[in-house]
């Protein structure tokens, strides 16, 4: 510090500061003991040599040890698997029909030709006594080669009638239907059940029967393909709840649970832990239209998809006047196309399914989102459908009508009654 200040007017050099810097560094020690004499500094006893305990000390010893033990981790808690049935018998089910994943967008007339995967059960290996074929899971049993007497093998359908009958009870009256019905509005209860896409899937049936625990009626939304064949979808909600359509506006459904209706006596409803494969069904639309050349075919197809459109579904839509408008079109034009652009292709293949049995009508292309279908040389819309003469035999031949006069205050109105169920292939 000396040489640098000795010269105050000159600029210190690298070599002045560089001695500079020697002379202080071989001078420190000595000035050590005086900086620590005026700062007082004092090392803290984990610092200090002196301090340090020894380590002997089996307090010490103990500390460190807890430090250097893991403590054990607890093992992640897994929730039980629904597949895990070990040492559970497996569920049964005293439901007198077959278990499919949906009932109103399927039919046992229709038999597919194949499945698209290997067969599996939806309900999960060994959780139910049911075989499941591929596509259903039948209450009989159909390795039994005889249903006849009290084999293991048969359903009593007439005790099971008579089991529905004594759970609805006598029927409702006006002010109880009005009071129901008024207390299952939305502006009410937000209480609802939606039946949607695949209309009354299996499922679906534990939640109406879980909704009935603390209410006696339940509203029902009902969106998509099957809102065009509403009467299948009310005679299968009765069919398999066991309950009452007490009123139904459009695409809402209020279902009665009955009088006595006891929710510790609930049918036992299997759930699906994931939905099936969709097995193959024949195709829909042939290369060839059955009476028409191969020349006349494409020129139709043509002319359909030239025709104006008689109306733009929308997804997720309400379709209860679809199958009207295309027989009034049919009585002026033999071809008719119906825009379905924003909507799945399985869903316009089950509404072209459905236009056919219903109508009836010929598809002839699904192409560019578009189903065209004609009416056919022979088509006459006062004459009953394929369908309507198929369930006309069926309520013959099992004498529904007495039935129907023995229960006749639980049936729908005759504004309800429309057409029967729908084959889905």
């Amino acid at each position: 510090m000396m040489l640098v200040d000795t010269f105050p007017h000159r600029k210190p050099t690298l070599a002045a500061l560089l001695l500079a810097s020697r002379l202080i560094s071989s001078s420190l020690p000595s000035f050590l003991p005086r900086l620590l004499d005026r700062y007082g500094f004092v090392p803290p006893p984990s610092l200090s040599p002196d301090n340090n305990p020894s380590p002997h000390n089996p307090e010490v010893e103990a500390n460190n040890n807890r430090k250097n033990t893991k403590k054990k981790k607890k093992p992640p808690y897994k929730p039980p698997s629904s597949l895990d049935r070990t040492g559970k018998k497996p569920l049964h089910s005293n439901l007198p029909f077959d278990f499919r994943f949906s009932y109103t967008e399927s039919s046992s007339s229709v038999k597919p030709i194949g499945l698209r995967e290997p067969k599996y059960s939806p309900f999960g290996p060994g959780r139910f006594d049911r075989i499941w074929t591929g596509f259903c899971a039948p209450a009989v049993d159909p390795t039994v080669t005889s249903v006849d007497g009290d084999g293991p093998g048969t359903i009593d359908l007439k005790k099971a009638k008579e089991s529905r009958a004594k759970i609805l009870g006598k029927p409702l009256t006006p002010a109880e239907k009005a009071s129901l019905v008024d207390k299952c509005q939305k502006h009410r209860t937000r209480r609802e059940v939606h039946l949607g896409r695949d209309g009354l899937t299996h499922n679906m049936l534990n939640d109406i029967h879980n909704n009935w625990k603390n209410a006696e009626a339940i509203r029902i939304k009902c969106l998509g393909v099957p809102t065009m064949d509403m009467q299948n979808v009310c005679t299968q909600l009765e069919e398999k709840t066991g309950g009452l359509i007490i009123h139904r506006h459009g695409g809402q459904i209020i279902l009665y649970r009955g009088r006595h209706y006891s929710k510790n006596k609930r049918p036992i409803i299997p759930l699906m832990l994931w939905k099936p494969h969709e097995p193959v069904y024949p195709r829909l639309i042939k290369t060839t239209i059955e009476g028409l050349t191969i020349e006349e075919t494409k020129e139709m197809r043509k002319r359909g998809s030239a025709v104006p459109a008689l109306t733009k579904l929308a997804k997720n839509g309400y379709y209860a006047s679809l199958i009207p408008m295309v027989r009034d079109a049919f009585l002026t034009d033999e071809l008719v196309r119906i825009d379905c652009k924003g909507l799945e292709r399985s869903d316009y293949k089950k509404i072209g399914v459905k236009l056919r049995d219903l109508v009836p009508c010929i598809l002839v292309t699904f192409e560019k989102e578009q189903i065209v279908v004609w009416k056919g040389k022979n088509y006459n819309g006062n004459a009953k459908t394929r369908l309507e003469e198929i369930i006309s035999a069926q309520n013959t031949e099992s004498n529904i009508s007495s039935e129907n006069s023995s229960t006749g205050s639980h049936s729908l109105s005759s504004d309800d009654q429309t057409l029967q169920p729908a084959a889905i292939g």
